[in-house]
């Protein structure tokens, strides 16, 4: 695959070149396919189809049934992986998939998130494949089964209607209509564990319906091993060859933020240094409530501290006056106010496109956050990540997480679901769902602002019609008092 500027346009696959046909199909992603590739298309491809794979991650973290999960991935791909080209829609499936393979092969912990998000998008399609679509792709695979014969299945048919019963299903009767594969029982370890095959002398009967699960183990297996090979690759040539224009790129994509933009403040506008207490109270997250903290505490903060909330406030409304007065006011009790105007002041005016190449920087993103590595004596980053278990506690204790939702939190931070247990959080506190999920510090502040001034209204709005109902009241003594003296 070969990345070429924007005036060149890339071909299309065809079968006569060895890879997968025009024709709306599901690729193996066997080998990188020979063509050219756009370097907009490179990016934008991957950025459609990791918001796909993130989106089943959530759904699955969140523990949607099968049913709910179908329905999820079919509006996710429809969603993102469309093509103004429809002879161009293969292309970007195959595409994305193969930049996404380089993007995440480069950690252990990349590898196992992409191999288990896509393995679960594979296996989601196969699912929705036509029969003889299945079987071509049984083929393909070279699987080690071999189809059951009529004299088998009629000889076994007793047997195997009791295992399908066992699991809610129904055997055909017909030999024409029950397709079985006889499977090496090591090869389909989940339908084992599940008790949901008859095993016969070493072998699994493996109905057409339950296939999916062979086909995806083989799949997993194979991509697993290709990721290693395309991190080593990575690593010894393409990350040097590429340093100047895809390397950047690759590095940036797993980390790379796909929600709204947070650089300015949306609906509510500008917040006020005499609020800021009680909002960072009512409504940062606490990755931002830690670092407002301490630098309440200790009147500062190392730069990659000063950065994440710095930067989290502009998106909320703190404009840059405001945030040289709030900073000023804190760092100036412990380095003075000369040593904050000659070394610090410089750096919130460059956040805020005010100094240097007035670049407008945009606050972090979850992602961006959890990914970070604080050191000895940072407070920035992830607490759902970075804190032990007894601090997290604590910290989600003085925020006002009961013990029912702290463990339901805690549960998610063991299966190292961050964002999720911020959710998590953020629906306790708020005692309101969060159906999205929580991507951003700053998305966490405007819906929790959102929540907090409807609360707000519909309190007012009771007010006042106790108000109006009491007026109504003493009017009507009035009038009957008044029609009492005539």
């Amino acid at each position: 695959m070969q990345v070429v500027r924007s005036h060149q346009s890339h071909r299309s696959f065809s079968s006569s070149s060895g890879s997968v046909s025009a024709s709306p199909t599901l690729p193996l992603y066997r080998s990188a396919p020979e063509l050219e590739v756009r370097l907009e298309d490179f990016e934008s491809f991957a950025i459609d189809r990791l918001r796909v794979l993130k989106g089943i991650s959530d759904g699955l973290s969140r523990g949607k049934k099968p049913d709910e999960m179908e329905k999820l991935v079919n509006e996710l791909w429809k969603t993102n992986m469309r093509h103004q080209d429809s002879s161009q829609v293969l292309n970007k499936d195959i595409i994305s998939h193969f930049v996404l393979r380089l993007v995440y092969c480069r950690t252990e912990e990349l590898r196992k998130w992409f191999l288990s998000m896509e393995s679960a998008l594979f296996r989601h399609r196969f699912r929705n494949q036509t029969a003889e679509a299945q079987r071509a792709i049984m083929e393909e695979f070279d699987l080690p089964c071999k189809a059951v014969s009529n004299a088998e299945f009629e000889s076994l048919k007793e047997k195997l209607g009791q295992v399908a019963r066992s699991i809610g299903h129904n055997l055909s009767l017909s030999t024409t209509d029950a397709i079985y594969y006889k499977v090496p029982f090591e090869e389909v370890p989940e339908l084992v564990t599940g008790r949901k095959v008859f095993i016969n002398q070493g072998y699994a009967y493996v109905a057409m319906n339950q296939v999916v699960s062979l086909v995806a183990t083989i799949f997993r297996s194979l991509l697993s091993k290709a990721l290693i090979l395309t991190n080593r690759k990575w690593a010894t040539s393409i990350r040097e060859q590429e340093q100047h224009r895809l390397t950047p790129i690759v590095e940036a994509l797993c980390s790379s933020y796909l929600g709204p933009d947070f650089s300015q403040p949306k609906e509510y506008g500008e917040i006020s240094l005499k609020d800021i207490d009680q909002v960072a109270k009512s409504s940062f997250p606490l990755c931002m409530r830690h670092l407002f903290e301490k630098l309440r505490e200790d009147h500062h903060l190392k730069h990659a501290g000063r950065m994440q909330l710095g930067l989290f406030l502009k998106g909320v409304g703190l404009n840059v006056d405001d945030s040289l007065a709030f900073w000023r006011e804190e760092f100036s009790k412990k380095v003075g106010l000369e040593k904050f105007e000659k070394e610090y002041a410089y750096n919130i005016r460059h956040n805020y496109g005010k100094e240097g190449k007035k670049t407008d920087y945009t606050p972090y993103s979850c992602q961006k956050i959890i990914l970070s590595t604080p050191g000895v004596g940072d407070h920035h980053g992830c607490p759902y990540r970075h804190f032990g278990e007894e601090n997290l506690r604590a910290a989600l204790s003085r925020m006002g997480v009961n013990s029912r939702a702290m463990e339901d939190v805690m549960g998610k931070v063991r299966n190292r679901d961050y964002q999720l247990a911020c959710t998590l959080t953020f629906e306790a506190l708020h005692a309101a769902p969060c159906d999205a999920g929580i991507n951003h510090p700053n998305q966490y502040f405007s819906d929790s602002q959102r929540l907090l001034k409807a609360k707000k209204d519909s309190s007012t709005n009771v007010v006042d019609a106790s108000t109006s109902s009491m007026h109504r009241l003493d009017a009507g003594n009035l009038l009957r008092n008044i029609r009492g003296n005539s």
